[in-house]
C-alpha cells in the first residue's frame, strides 16, 4: 500500500506544508489527541469522545468509532484534520489493538478520500496526521502499510 494522499506521518516537530492540511475555503475542523494518554482501549475512545465531540450515543468501540469517523456530521465544518500526537504510543501493549487503532484510521480515511476532477485533484474532507519521534517514523510507516493492506479486506 502506497501511502495515501491524505495520510501524513512526519516526526515531532516535523512541519507539512499548509495546503497538504487546508482547502482554500471552507470551515475546518482540528482535533489534535495525544498517543501517550492512550494506553488501552478506554482511553482512545475517550481522546476521540473529547477531541472530535463524538455525539452521546458513540458506542466506545472499534466499529462505533469507524461508524463516527465516516460521518462527522455534528461538526459544523467542511474539512477535517485528525492530528494525533505521539502516535507511536498508542496502545503500546496491546499490538491486536494497536492493529486496530491503525485499520480504523485508515478505513475512515478512505472513505472521505481526495476525490478526482477532471480538472484536479480535490482535497478530502478529512486529513489524518500522525507525529512520532523521528526514529520511529518508518516503523510507523510499516505498521501502516501492514493494516492498510490488511484493511481492504477486513472491518473493525
Amino acid at each position: 500500500m502506497d501511502t495515501p494522499p491524505w495520510l501524513h506521518v512526519i516526526p515531532e516537530q516535523g512541519a507539512l506544508p499548509v495546503d497538504l492540511l487546508l482547502p482554500t475555503a471552507g470551515r475546518t475542523y482540528v482535533a489534535r489527541l495525544d498517543g501517550r494518554e492512550m494506553p488501552d482501549t478506554d482511553a482512545v475512545f475517550q481522546g476521540f469522545y473529547d477531541g472530535l465531540k463524538l455525539p452521546d450515543h458513540f458506542g466506545w468501540n472499534w466499529n462505533a468509532l469507524y461508524d463516527c469517523l465516516r460521518d462527522l456530521r455534528w461538526l459544523t465544518a467542511d474539512h477535517h484534520v485528525l492530528i494525533v500526537e505521539a502516535a507511536d504510543q498508542v496502545l503500546p501493549a496491546d499490538p491486536s489493538d494497536r492493529r486496530m487503532f491503525f485499520t480504523t484510521l485508515l478505513r475512515a480515511g478512505r472513505r472521505w478520500s481526495y476525490t478526482r476532477k477532471p480538472e484536479s485533484l480535490e482535497l478530502g474532507r478529512l486529513v489524518v496526521v500522525l507525529c512520532c519521534d523521528t526514529g520511529s517514523v518508518p516503523s510507523l510507516q510499516e505498521q501502516l502499510r501492514s493494516c492498510g493492506e490488511d484493511g481492504a479486506t477486513s472491518a473493525p
